[in-house]
């Protein structure tokens, strides 16, 4: 079986994590770059760096996806990885379906409903698919509140409380950077804690009653938006939730947490990425999994699921109008 040819769109932190995971595995190879900026993998990095030496073929550099497209080497592409600013998400993934070929979509899924809807309904036209990566669904942690959740083993839901806690200060808003623009970021809900909505929007459906408070902190002159919030909704069933949200903490992140209080049970998940269990005191008293993969362990187990898709081994997991459902919610949030 040939491996799956893949590009990746955008070089930055996050984009060198899916090149290096695409170059490790067996049935993908990485055999383009397309950044303005940088050129592509280096030597002596890790997947938390940057790629190194990656097996296979040398990987092509382009300037654009444009210009990738329009390359012979496009015809041995058979998936675009777009992990560009968030602004132009939903420019290059249509334009990476029109061109025949699947894509992979770093969160947000775009910026609007909208947009993400356009990507979503390209895909269907041209017969391709669209993933998104919501790499924290993989996390045991969050993966054994759901199957509780949705197998009813808590009863009536009665409170849910996310708390997330977080820094970034003049170290990540940097000067002439992507980071803080409200085009191109669109505020720390899309960046930082889209994640986190995706989270309550997969344990407990759509949310309802949504009011929220907005503040800017200590972001000033470095974001063109608010650092903090706090938003109150309605859970299906009657249960109330609340997501306290910040970027304004000193110098390093706090905390990031879910709490749920139920009919037969009251369980707390905690860590940057919902990857513990702090709390777990259930009716039937079944013992929490054993936890503690790290993201770049969930974001494998995200690309193994997409080749396992493109190879006709399995179903797609994440529907991408969870993808727009997040965007929608984000929207929803910020005009309550």
């Amino acid at each position: 079986m040939m491996p799956i040819g893949f590009a990746v769109v955008g070089y930055g932190r996050m984009g060198k994590r899916h090149a290096s995971l695409i170059g490790s595995h067996p049935e993908t190879v990485l055999r383009a770059v397309a950044d303005p900026y940088e050129k592509g993998p280096g030597e002596n990095s890790s997947p938390e760096s940057g790629p190194g030496e990656i097996s296979g073929p040398p990987v092509a550099h382009f300037d654009s996806l444009d210009s990738l497209l329009e390359s012979p080497l496009s015809a041995s592409i058979d998936v675009v990885d777009i992990a560009t600013p968030n602004g132009y998400h939903a420019v290059q993934a249509c334009r990476a379906l029109e061109a025949g070929k699947h894509v992979i979509v770093e969160k947000p899924l775009a910026l609007t409903g909208a947009d993400a809807r356009r990507i979503i309904e390209t895909g269907v036209r041209m017969d391709k698919r669209v993933f998104v990566v919501m790499q924290n669904r993989y996390a045991s942690a969050a993966h054994w509140l759901h199957s509780l959740v949705s197998g009813g083993r808590l009863g009536k839901i009665f409170l849910v409380q996310v708390n997330a806690f977080w820094n970034r200060d003049g170290r990540y808003y940097v000067p002439g950077g992507w980071h803080g623009r409200k085009d191109l970021d669109g505020g720390v809900l899309f960046t930082q804690f889209s994640h986190l909505v995706d989270l309550l929007y997969w344990l407990f459906g759509d949310l309802s009653d949504i009011r929220s408070r907005w503040a800017d902190f200590t972001h000033k002159g470095l974001a063109e938006f608010q650092d903090s919030g706090m938003v109150q909704f309605s859970l299906k069933g009657g249960a109330m939730g609340a997501f306290h949200f910040s970027t304004a903490v000193w110098d390093k992140n706090l905390d990031t947490s879910l709490t749920l209080v139920a009919e037969y049970g009251t369980i707390r998940l905690g860590g940057q990425y919902m990857e513990r269990v702090d709390y777990c005191h259930l009716r039937d008293g079944a013992p929490p999994p054993e936890t503690g993969h790290t993201s770049l362990e969930n974001h494998r187990l995200f690309f193994s699921g997409v080749v396992d898709v493109l190879q006709g081994r399995a179903e797609q997991a994440i529907d991408p109008m969870d993808g727009w459902k997040v965007v929608d919610l984000i929207e929803r949030f910020y005009k309550a």
